[in-house]
């Protein structure tokens, strides 16, 4: 236990605080010594963010930008928790362990931050003390009653599952009606209803050689050819006076 709340602390992602409450759980069924498991907690807790604060004053952000993504600590999330650190320094790092992402960085982004020594240590122990203390009483009161807690759940499982349905259910209705209109929406897109009839037809009245064209030719006194083409106004005149001649 001791070893997986010490990664917990320091930047790796492992259950430190699922094997806290198991502990815990453990200690209250009456197998093993809830003190213990509170004293090996808290000094793990206090020694794993240690690590991670002197990890971030010595690497800094080379350390975040070669191996923060590993722990979802990007640049850009860096930058914006140091300009919090500088305000709130002392109480991120005393609340941070009850946030996931943040229970695993906080030290980290601390010693990167050039927190000062004399603030982040006080509030190290007292984070620390905190959610051992928290987690490990709701561990220890729930293994005391265990034997009642799993009798209230066989008793109530049918409705968690009919709620566990439910909330599922709400899920899929909810995407699939994003769908229908993310699909009618898409109508007026290129290819859709109004870019069809705003397209002219190829054999519309509009394109070159089309019935408004040769009405064109038409009233400008011209006449078309055999082959489609239109001819001068004067030259079928010219052709009419050469055989009266």
């Amino acid at each position: 236990m001791g070893v997986l709340v010490c990664l917990d602390n320091c930047g790796i992602p492992v259950p430190g605080q699922t094997i806290l409450i198991l502990a815990a759980v453990y200690a209250g069924t009456g197998r093993m010594s809830i003190a213990a498991v509170v004293a090996i907690a808290v000094v793990a807790a206090v020694v794993g963010n240690s690590l991670g604060y002197l990890l971030g004053r010595t690497g800094g952000h080379a350390f975040v930008h070669r191996w923060g993504r590993y722990v979802r600590l990007t640049p850009a999330r860096m930058a914006k928790a140091e300009r919090f650190f500088d305000r709130h320094g002392a109480q991120v790092v005393t609340g941070a362990r009850f946030v996931d992402g943040l229970r695993q960085t906080n030290g980290i982004i601390a010693g990167t931050s050039e927190m000062p020594r004399r603030r982040f240590v006080p509030a190290n122990v007292v984070g620390a003390l905190l959610w051992v203390g928290v987690w490990a009483s709701v561990g220890y009161f729930a293994g005391d009653n265990l034997d009642e807690l799993y009798r209230q759940a066989v008793r109530y499982q049918v409705l968690l599952l009919v709620l566990a349905g439910a909330v599922v259910l709400a899920l899929l209705a909810r995407t699939l009606l994003r769908r229908l209109r993310s699909r009618r929406g898409g109508g007026g897109g290129p290819g859709g209803p109004a870019d069809r009839e705003g397209t002219p037809d190829r054999a519309g009245t509009t394109g070159p050689g089309g019935p408004a064209d040769l009405d064109e030719n038409a009233g400008s006194g011209g006449s078309a050819r055999p082959d489609g083409r239109p001819t001068a106004p004067g030259q079928r005149s010219g052709m009419t006076s050469n055989e009266d001649a």
